[in-house]
């Protein structure tokens, strides 16, 4: 089982590295956060779209209620800064229930449906790893679709997030 502080940091890291890569994607010549790819998601925002409404499924599956969704490629806002500013909020969620949960919390399982109808079960600290680790994935394909511009992309590994955080607590203290 995942260790409480380690499911704070893994939700941190995930705001962190999302908001490396919304700013990346905004500083790109325009339309090209929009511009169709050869990815199951289409574009970049399409992908990040993605992220975002998974991140909702799960939310609802830790809150034990349906979440309404009948796909996982529903764009729920075309407009790159209001999926930002909707982004922003469900990682902030993730940050708050992480850190009201208790070891015995995050042990507990909680049973669900896939999108797909399929029925199945996780740990509630599993689902927070899941979250982090599908937005990982999906970052990645967003990190692909910056050579086709071509243009550099933000380093979003957790190793970076994790120096990064040793430095602001070295300059800090």
């Amino acid at each position: 089982m995942i260790q409480h502080n380690n499911v704070c940091l893994l939700a941190r890291y995930r705001l962190w590295a999302d908001e490396l890569t919304y700013d990346a994607v905004a500083a790109l010549p325009p339309g090209e956060a929009s511009k169709p790819h050869p990815t199951l998601f289409k574009t970049m925002i399409g992908t990040l779209n993605h992220n975002y409404l998974i991140d909702l499924v799960w939310q609802a599956h830790l809150e034990g209620r349906d979440h309404g969704f009948q796909a996982r490629n529903i764009v729920l806002h075309e407009d790159l800064a209001e999926l930002w500013q909707a982004q922003q909020a469900i990682d902030r969620w993730y940050i708050d229930w992480s850190d009201a949960q208790t070891p015995e919390s995050l042990d507990e399982v909680v049973y669900f449906r896939f999108i797909g109808g399929e029925p199945s079960a996780m740990r509630r600290s599993d689902i927070l790893l899941h979250v982090v680790n599908h937005a990982t994935y999906h970052r990645g394909w967003v990190a692909e679709m910056f050579f086709q511009v071509p243009a550099g992309n933000p380093a979003t590994d957790l190793p970076v997030f994790l120096r990064t955080l040793a430095i602001r607590t070295t300059n800090s203290g």
